[in-house]
């Protein structure tokens, strides 16, 4: 339960009504600033050398489709169990801003926290985790609800476990912003 207080403090601490607020943000600032300003953070949590085949290449926009956002959200399901702060804060960095305007702190920092948080039978689920794309609601062509029930693993989440996230295409690619 405490997992999912600090991941739902960290995705959603503007609560559903502001979600719009900072669209704007441009999501890598989240993960290289606040890396940059907390470089022990990121010591203690041991940093992924694969590079997720989801990424578009430097020069495409990543496929403003329901699908793409599925697979940005797999992404960070599986960073989430391997403890990979960089894809984490990448993928979140929107929602990670608007926690850290609201005082919970930077990215990295917190996703440290609820990493410690998380059950190593949870982590080992969220490493292969799938998303049933079902259950996953396109609210406009942009923007994406993302349920607990959607996720689908060797463990049972819920929404004190994990919770439910918005993706919204920004910036050419889908991130997690509530």
């Amino acid at each position: 339960m405490a997992v999912s207080a600090c991941v739902l403090l960290m995705a959603c601490a503007c609560g559903p009504d502001k979600a719009k607020e900072d669209t704007d943000a441009k999501p890598s600032e989240p993960s290289s600033a606040t890396q940059a300003e907390e470089p022990s953070a990121t010591a203690s949590v041991s940093p992924s050398t694969e590079k997720p085949s989801a990424d578009p290449t430097d020069d495409r926009l990543a496929p403003r489709t329901k699908e793409r956002a599925i697979q940005r959200y797999e992404m960070y399901l599986h960073a989430l169990g391997r403890e990979d702060i960089g894809t984490v804060c990448e993928v979140a960095g929107p929602a990670a801003k608007k926690a850290q305007e609201q005082g919970l702190g930077p990215c990295t920092s917190t996703y440290t926290a609820v990493f410690q948080m998380i059950s190593p039978a949870q982590k080992t689920a969220l490493k292969t985790a799938t998303v049933d794309p079902q259950r996953v609601s396109v609210r406009t062509p942009a923007k994406i609800e993302m349920p607990v029930e959607a996720v689908k693993s060797s463990a049972t989440f819920s929404e004190n476990d994990l919770g439910s996230y918005t993706l919204e295409y920004l910036k050419n690619d889908w991130y997690i912003t509530d």
